[in-house]
């Protein structure tokens, strides 16, 4: 609210609100639950299904879900979301869930819990970055693929999301860990690459985007 208010400036009232949500198709409810529910998929409408935030979710309506700023999400603030953000997110679960007494259990914990913790789980994949939760590109060569979560915002997001879409989906099929699955594949790209191309011999000059690299292709020692 005070971001859409700094936004505005003078021109934010209190029926400001009001009008955008009517815009957003979503008259008479709150801001909260439009972008817990409505926000990302218009989202990928309006930007051509390359997204630039991204709504991670663990699927469940009550649980853990965050809007991230993919022009930000470097290794550093994708390892402050699992073992911050969702670290805490999971103590609290455990907490409410673990009581002497059951009759203190927070109603629904038990499920935020295991949802929270698969979600942890997933996120270390791509953290992790061990095919197929690789990143793959196809005009770079093999030293220059990165090495887990390590993206290069000038390869585009079509490429760069594929790993969240791909560890095991927590809502939707399809999804991965997002809230919905934008309109997005990796299939051939039409033309033959040059034969100078890092990957012309392998693919026969095709661009075949759908590709997985392993860590110890890429020479990380001891990846496990």
């Amino acid at each position: 609210m005070n971001l859409l208010a700094a936004a505005y400036g003078t021109e934010w009232n209190t029926s400001t609100l009001n009008e955008l949500l009517l815009t957003a198709n979503h008259e008479g409810k709150d801001l909260e639950s439009w972008l817990k529910g409505k926000f990302f998929t218009q989202h990928c409408t309006l930007f051509h299904h390359r997204p630039f935030i991204w709504h991670i979710s663990d699927g469940l309506r009550s649980g853990f879900s965050a809007l991230v700023n993919y022009h930000k999400l470097d290794r550093k603030t994708l390892e402050n979301l699992i073992y911050n953000y969702l670290g805490d997110w999971i103590k609290r679960q455990q907490d409410d869930s673990s009581h002497e007494d059951p009759s203190l259990n927070m109603d629904g914990a038990s499920e935020r819990l295991a949802a929270a913790q698969t979600l942890k789980k997933n996120l270390e994949l791509i953290l992790k970055g061990e095919t197929p939760y690789d990143i793959f590109i196809r005009w770079k060569p093999l030293e220059k693929q990165p090495k887990g979560w390590d993206p290069d915002l000038n390869d585009g997001i079509r490429i760069n999301i594929r790993p969240f879409l791909t560890v095991p989906d927590t809502g939707k099929k399809g999804a991965g860990i997002l809230k919905e699955r934008p309109n997005v594949d990796w299939k051939k790209d039409r033309g033959k690459d040059v034969e100078t191309a890092p990957w012309f011999n392998l693919f026969k000059g095709d661009r075949l985007n759908d590709h997985h690299l392993s860590l110890k292709e890429k020479g990380v020692l001891n990846p496990e």
